[in-house]
């Protein structure tokens, strides 16, 4: 009862412009003042977590930051806006002492941690800023929006280039239908750009094995001083919350902390989940790239552990009111990327190593930037539209993050573009359903090229079932689908 309270309370004066927030050209904005800025908490402080947290504490007040890394923590606890802030490496440790004081988090953990915490911030009438992909499953996504919605809360997924005017301005004009009938949507990215391929686990037990094999006079120098090694890291390292809902595993220098997590199946989505929120927007919100009904992939092969080097994903969407029946190809790894007629048939000889592609019977989109920061429109022209532009605070990072505070003050989720119930649950979902058929795609071909294809997965969007599982040979493809949390974590 205590948290609706505040909320109310907090939409009461937001609407009035005193007090938390004040109201300035149509627009509700961020008091200056220290006493009357939201007090925030950060879940995730390194990578992407060092930008998000610093985002955040330009509108708010970080009262808490946790991370697994302790020598993050100590590094962070000396910047401006955080010397105050309390450190944790465990976040429900975090949420029990000071979710009751705070109205904001940011999470910007590896992958397979995004859904529990968010979940829990969620639950305890937080609002969340989480990294993208917003949940390494499809069933994680939709709780997510359920949560969401369910709560009231405000909400904004990390693919900052939902606040770039460009994206905005690309959505509007192909709503319009400056294309005419749609025929087929395609992405390619440069990623992975961090180790993925099959073999890749280590472990003393199989490092000690090698060093004997392989050196045998300098075998137990080498075991003791890669024990060391470790325990060393340990020291600084809590192992045990960075593995999370995660299967359990050794830890390996460089293997998983603090950014090849991306390349494994436990921790992260691959290049696909890395990339597609980001470079999705325009199409998902303008093409109504929802619910499909199968996928279908090749792939370089890959050991069920670690994702393959590259692969190829074929979507098909249904017809709706809107658009005919439409299928959407993913390519990823540098150099992958669609047929080159494709290009040419629209006067593109000079590919981006990552862009986008809308064809159309009338004309083509075509953005050779990861965030829709620059687009063309090929065999049409551009036609009169208007759109929301973003508040402008720097840089579209930046503005992503204020559109969280500004909704928060306004005490309206639907301010923020990506938000999980409208955007980021149902893209993250469509997104995910891509590497069910790249995990039934496990067979490449010979010397690290692509494979046939894998078995087709059919899809039930509404219910969250492959409606072929029966008939499926590929071992483990509902896993995929809902994950099972272990004692001291909650999903349902």
């Amino acid at each position: 009862m205590a948290r609706t309270t505040r909320r109310q309370f907090l939409q009461t004066t937001a609407a009035a412009g005193v007090g938390f927030w004040v109201a300035a050209e149509n627009r509700v904005a961020l008091s200056r003042s220290a006493n009357e800025r939201p007090n925030v908490v950060c879940i995730g402080i390194g990578g992407k977590g060092g930008s998000d947290s610093n985002n955040a504490s330009q509108f708010g007040n970080v009262i808490a930051i946790c991370d697994v890394d302790r020598g993050r923590l100590e590094s962070k606890g000396k910047a401006n806006g955080f010397t105050e802030a309390e450190q944790f490496t465990d976040y429900r440790e975090m949420l029990a002492k000071h979710g009751k004081n705070a109205q904001i988090a940011t999470i910007s953990t590896p992958d397979h941690m995004h859904a529990p915490a968010t979940l829990a911030c969620m639950r305890m009438g937080l609002s969340c800023y989480t990294q993208k992909p917003l949940t390494r499953t499809i069933y994680e996504a939709r709780l997510l929006a359920q949560v969401a919605k369910e709560t009231g809360v405000c909400t904004q997924m990390g693919n900052q280039g939902t606040a770039l005017d460009s994206s905005r301005e690309a959505i509007a004009q192909l709503r319009t239908g400056v294309l005419g009938a749609l025929k087929e949507v395609y992405a390619w990215s440069n990623r992975p750009v961090w180790a993925q391929g099959p073999g890749r686990r280590m472990t003393m037990e199989k490092f000690a094995a090698q060093a004997k094999k392989e050196n045998p006079a300098d075998a137990e120098r080498l075991i003791e001083a890669k024990k060391k090694e470790i325990e060393r890291a340990l020291e600084h390292l809590d192992w045990k919350n960075w593995l999370g809902v995660a299967p359990s595993r050794e830890y390996w220098p460089g293997l998983y902390h603090s950014f090849q997590w991306r390349g494994w199946w436990d921790f992260g989505a691959g290049a696909l989940g890395d990339m597609a929120c980001h470079q999705l927007t325009v199409p998902f919100a303008s093409c109504g790239l929802r619910d499909p009904i199968s996928v279908q992939a090749k792939s370089t092969g890959h050991d069920y552990d670690s994702f393959p080097a590259s692969s190829i994903i074929k979507f098909e969407f249904p017809e709706t009111s809107e658009r005919p029946a439409i299928p959407f190809w993913w390519y990823d790894r540098l150099g992958n990327k669609p047929p080159q007629e494709v290009f040419s048939k629209w006067g593109i000889e000079k590919v981006s190593n990552s862009g986008v592609m809308i064809v159309g019977e009338k004309g083509a989109f075509y953005s050779s930037d990861d965030y829709c920061g620059r687009y063309e429109l090929k065999g049409v022209e551009k036609v009169q539209v208007e759109y929301e532009k973003a508040e402008s605070k720097g840089n579209h990072d930046l503005n992503n993050m204020y559109e969280l505070f500004r909704a928060v003050a306004a005490g309206n989720p639907k301010i923020c573009h990506s938000n999980f119930v409208d955007r980021a649950g149902p893209l993250t979902e469509t997104i995910l359903l891509g590497n069910l058929a790249v995990w039934a795609a496990a067979t490449g071909g010979a010397n690290g090229e692509m494979g046939d294809w894998g078995e087709k997965v059919e899809w039930d969007a509404k219910n969250l079932k492959v409606t072929n599982l029966a008939a499926l040979k590929t071992p483990g493809v509902a896993d995929l689908v809902k994950p099972k949390y272990p004692e001291g974590y909650r999903l349902d």
